[in-house]
């Protein structure tokens, strides 16, 4: 399913290039159809919603169904089985757990002739939620968002999620929102959350943040309303690079590879190898697992796409390409894994050896699974407790201190042509 190629060929270059391409979230159609959508939303409110909301997924909604009810939240919790519970309460566990290291204080610091100064770190209000749940039913992602949202101390947050035909959430979805004890959800998803996130409805409180992955209508649409609110950040589709040297197991790599082909035929699954032969059993792995599994469209189109086996002198320089390419997710399937992790410079999660495969990191270990795509590996960072936070600079001078300042505050104005700033200075001066 994937090609093998010399890092060093033609091929290998042309295929680099193409994934330098992968972050650029722009399609000229789609983009119009979301305008239209937020723009309806900002002018009609709740008849925009349920007009999309009836469009696209449940056509007998109405407005009074739109907010989910305690009764059908607790309802859902008899729906599933107790390893569902169990395990949604390992992964909130795991997670809270993890991103409670994150938290961080407030803090004063006072510096000489009583000049104080500090940061006050406070939670956003109120933080909107937005997370698929009618063609694949991301448990996990909501558990991602809402738990950092949680332990910043976010005081509301709401989620929504498109319904299905029968104007009813899955219960699974119902069930990992209350066990983050998140009770306001909406039945509504797409572009048309986004805009009553950003603007506001009569019934929908219109929110400080939106989070939360989606479709390319999800992102263009969080792109749009940056500015009245904040977002978390534009995801593009999934990506895992494996570097392998000659002790690791090519059936653990073909499964690795394989379950991140299966999200979606834009996903890339790449491995970097010092061994050919490695390379050449991980494609023949990858045949026979394949051939068992379902979403074989995905799993076809994602290896044609963006599958490849680049062969490599030596580990420098698999790991000189992971740092181009700047992937989601880097797996060590190496000796000594612990050796490299220093040297992957630009990756959202490392994953070191063989009984780590990056399925652990996407539902239980802890840290955050909302990781930068298309190469934004490069600046961005996973979602954290900080993308629901704000902080406020704090200073205070006495009248010594500014008058110790006065003369390059004035400088400094002056030469930027603000001659109030400048005057701002000196009318506090004795020699004023």
């Amino acid at each position: 399913m994937i090609a093998i190629l010399d890092a060093h060929s033609d091929e290998a270059a042309a295929f680099i290039e193409k994934l330098n391409l992968r972050g650029g979230l722009e399609d000229p159609n789609i983009l119009r159809t979301v305008r239209k959508t937020l723009q309806d939303v900002q002018r009609d409110g709740d008849r925009a919603v349920i007009k999309y909301t009836r469009k696209l997924d449940a056509p007998r909604i109405t407005i009074e169904e739109m907010r989910v009810t305690d009764a059908e939240i607790d309802d859902a919790s008899t729906q599933v089985d107790s390893e569902f519970h169990d395990a949604i309460r390992l992964a909130r566990t795991n997670v809270e757990r993890f991103h409670q290291k994150q938290l961080r204080n407030s803090w004063l610091s006072t510096e000489a002739d009583g000049v104080v100064l500090g940061h006050l770190i406070r939670p956003l209000r109120r933080v909107g939620v937005c997370v698929p749940s009618v063609s694949q039913l991301l448990v996990s992602s909501l558990i991602m968002n809402l738990v950092p949202a949680k332990v910043a101390g976010v005081e509301e947050i709401a989620v929504f999620m498109g319904p299905m035909r029968n104007r009813k959430i899955d219960p699974h979805m119902l069930v990992a929102a209350a066990a983050c004890d998140v009770r306001e959800i909406y039945k509504c998803g797409g572009a048309q959350a986004v805009g009553a996130m950003a603007y506001g409805t009569d019934t929908i409180p219109k929110v400080d943040k939106i989070v939360g992955p989606g479709n390319l209508y999800v992102q263009l649409a969080k792109k749009e309303v940056y500015g009245p609110v904040d977002i978390d950040k534009l995801a593009g589709p999934s990506e895992v690079l494996i570097i392998a040297d000659h002790t690791a197991n090519p059936a653990y790599v073909a499964a690795d590879l394989i379950s991140q082909a299966e999200h979606s035929v834009e996903c890339s699954a790449i491995l970097i190898t010092t061994s050919r032969d490695i390379a050449e059993q991980v494609c023949a792995e990858i045949e026979r697992q394949a051939q068992k599994l379902p979403r074989q469209s995905e799993l076809t189109g994602a290896f044609e796409n963006y599958g490849v086996a680049f062969v490599v002198p030596d580990l420098a320089e698999a790991i000189e390409i992971a740092n181009h390419i700047a992937p989601e997710h880097v797996e060590l399937e190496v000796e000594n894994p612990i050796e490299w992790v220093g040297a992957i410079r630009n990756a959202g999660a490392i994953m070191l050896g063989p009984y780590t495969p990056e399925s652990v990191g996407d539902y239980i270990a802890g840290p955050n699974h909302i990781l930068p795509t298309g190469g934004a590996a490069r600046y961005a960072s996973p979602l954290s407790v900080d993308d629901f936070l704000k902080k406020t600079s704090i200073i205070s001078y006495t009248k010594t201190a500014l008058e110790k300042v006065t003369p390059s505050v004035v400088k400094l104005a002056q030469i930027e042509g603000l001659q109030g700033h400048a005057e701002a200075m000196k009318i506090r001066s004795d020699k004023h």
